[in-house]
């Protein structure tokens, strides 16, 4: 009896010895794994800002991104689109496909590599929606834009997620009549700014899916006269 007692203490000592050591190596296991990943997170943030970025720097304009929030940029890329021949443009949340389709058809502009997104709701959503979009184009430079009352937070949020894949960003603000949709603040551009570089790290390892976008050759204008819409008034149209 006695002897069987004692070989249950050492049978149960042996098996929480056991238990310990496999507890000991899972989290050391656990600990390469997280510090291979965070090894892995920032090697790659650091490839992208300090080689792929300084050389698409000097690389031509491949792609074009027009944030919402006045018709006048969706105008002016329409009218520039002639010199960025099969170059992919994005109208992220912008105005209403038909007004798009209409704006690029006065300005008699070829639309088959114009793209209408309209799942963002803000700038910080206009990046974080389309840099994958245009990744899979594979752009290496990209024009952003914008208003000139929409500075510095488009121009340092563009930088801070198109940086982080190491694409190259220039921003173009063409002339406004009247005032845009977009209004500024250092809270807002702070926070955003905040949740940008929160993001370029976390976006090393996984991205959105790819948002709703449209192509805009195939707006059925005729469907949306049915519907009925209505323009900016700045448009013209």
């Amino acid at each position: 009896m006695q002897f069987s007692i004692g070989r249950n203490i050492v049978s149960r000592s042996k098996f929480d010895l056991t238990a310990r050591l496999t507890k000991r190596k899972w989290k050391k296991r656990f600990k390469l794994l997280f510090l291979a990943l965070i090894g892995f997170i920032f090697s790659s943030l650091a490839f992208n800002v300090l080689v792929r970025l300084p050389i698409n720097t000097n690389h031509t304009v491949d792609g074009i991104l027009v944030l919402g929030g006045s018709i006048r940029r969706e105008i002016y890329a329409a009218q520039i689109a002639s010199d960025y021949q099969e170059v992919p443009i994005i109208v992220s949340q912008g105005s209403k496909p038909p007004c798009i389709k209409l704006i690029f058809q006065r300005e008699q502009t070829p639309m088959d590599n114009v793209w209408v997104e309209q799942c963002a709701y803000s700038t910080f959503d206009n990046f974080f929606f389309c840099v994958p979009l245009l990744q899979k184009h594979r752009v290496h430079k990209v024009k952003v834009i914008t208003s000139q009352s929409h500075l510095p937070r488009a121009q340092l949020l563009a930088q801070i997620h198109f940086g982080a894949k190491g694409i190259a960003v220039e921003v173009d603000t063409p002339k406004e009549k009247g005032v845009p949709g977009n209004h500024e603040s250092d809270l807002k551009t702070f926070l955003d700014v905040t949740r940008s570089l929160m993001w370029a790290v976390v976006s090393q390892l996984i991205q959105p899916p790819y948002s709703q976008v449209t192509p805009l050759e195939a707006v059925d204008l005729s469907q949306w006269y049915q519907e009925g819409f209505q323009c900016e008034h700045k448009g013209g149209i």
